[in-house]
């Protein structure tokens, strides 16, 4: 199938664009008015995750009001885990939580890669809906939580101020841990394989707290294990430079929240682009990463509760910063923000974001 908007696959490869391709993390979420009765509908967030139809319709309600370059889809980093016997499950205001969490070598030793068309079919029927839904208008993100962030949920029981108890585990015991973060590695690699063969066309790893580690444990616990992703995980031919979309060819972009300091390593691990957060200028990346990769963000997501004017003027910088930084071209560049935005964010100021991006990097 033709896309009729590939700025995104495009961009991702370092091609020339017409303009600077956009999407952003949490598109699809609870600052949506659409969202929250489709959730009130359904009665709960794994309900809705877990059922293709209804996670297809809101994968699809962002595109409905704005001009984005790129469809995510709806689900969860933790359906994983769930399917590895963890026993996922939310509190109304504390987030998720798992019944059977994992803190010794033996519960570890028990975990194994689920198989992708049972115990996970239903995010692969979602997938496969949902590229039939968007005919082409946009390319389909498929993603996965990277194997430290599946293993501090999974060893904490949910989320965590300090990571006490995976830390502690790294200290006492590393050798479960790497264990741990071995067999996450596997399912990460099968899941991610199973939702491009469903018919995802570009791939995310959401390493959210590889910035709580320190720089040796980050190059200890996370980092090797996100290489050996971006090095094992089947993506087919790269296709030519101003080759045109090739549909055979699935780019994998790594994102973290606080992986600044790891640019240059994180750029040779073989991963397509990486996705970096505000605490680093996007000239600088830029620099650092010698268009080796494509690079995504960056802008503070609490911009958005700016006016528009300021939100205008923020895309604008965040948009030059990156120019200045690759030698004056914006190619190469996908707008997005530097994590999720927030269930009290204003449609209306997505929609002033989406916009300039598109008005201030037109070619």
């Amino acid at each position: 199938m033709t896309l009729k908007n590939d700025r995104f696959l495009r961009a991702l490869r370092r091609e020339p664009v017409d303009r600077t391709p956009v999407w952003l993390m949490r598109q699809a979420g609870r600052y949506l008015p659409e969202y929250r009765a489709t959730r009130q509908r359904a009665g709960s967030f794994l309900a809705m995750a877990q059922n293709p139809e209804i996670a297809c319709e809101i994968t699809l309600q962002p595109l409905a009001r704005f001009d984005l370059d790129a469809a995510i889809l709806f689900s969860d980093i933790l359906t994983v885990p769930d399917a590895m016997g963890l026993g996922l499950y939310f509190v109304e205001g504390e987030g998720p939580k798992f019944r059977s969490p994992v803190r010794d070598a033996a519960a570890i030793s028990r975990l194994a890669v689920p198989d992708m068309e049972t115990e996970l079919r239903y995010v692969m029927d979602a997938v496969r809906l949902i590229r039939r839904e968007l005919d082409g208008r946009v390319p389909l993100i498929g993603f996965s939580g990277s194997p430290w962030t599946l293993a501090c949920y999974m060893v904490e029981g949910g989320g965590s101020e300090n990571f006490a108890t995976i830390k502690a585990l790294a200290l006492n015991d590393p050798a479960a841990l790497h264990a741990l973060l071995s067999v996450n590695t596997d399912a990460v690699i099968a899941y991610l394989s199973a939702q491009r063969a469903a018919g995802a066309q570009a791939l995310q790893v959401f390493d959210t707290w590889g910035g709580a580690l320190s720089p040796a444990m980050y190059r200890e616990f996370s980092l090797p294990y996100l290489t050996r992703i971006a090095r094992e995980l089947e993506r087919g031919i790269e296709p030519p430079r101003q080759g045109g979309e090739d549909a055979e060819h699935t780019p994998l972009i790594v994102f973290g929240k606080g992986n600044a300091p790891y640019l240059e390593e994180l750029a040779a691990s073989g991963a397509e682009a990486l996705g970096v957060d505000w605490l680093v200028e996007l000239s600088e990346a830029a620099r650092r990463t010698q268009g080796k990769v494509a690079l995504q963000g960056n802008l503070d997501p609490t911009m958005l509760y700016g006016s528009p004017d300021a939100i205008r003027t923020q895309v604008r910088n965040a948009l030059d910063s990156y120019a200045a930084g690759n030698g004056g071209s914006r190619d190469g560049h996908v707008f997005n923000l530097g994590h999720g935005m927030s269930p009290d964010m204003n449609p209306e100021h997505v929609a002033v974001l989406v916009e300039e991006v598109h008005a201030h990097s037109a070619r």
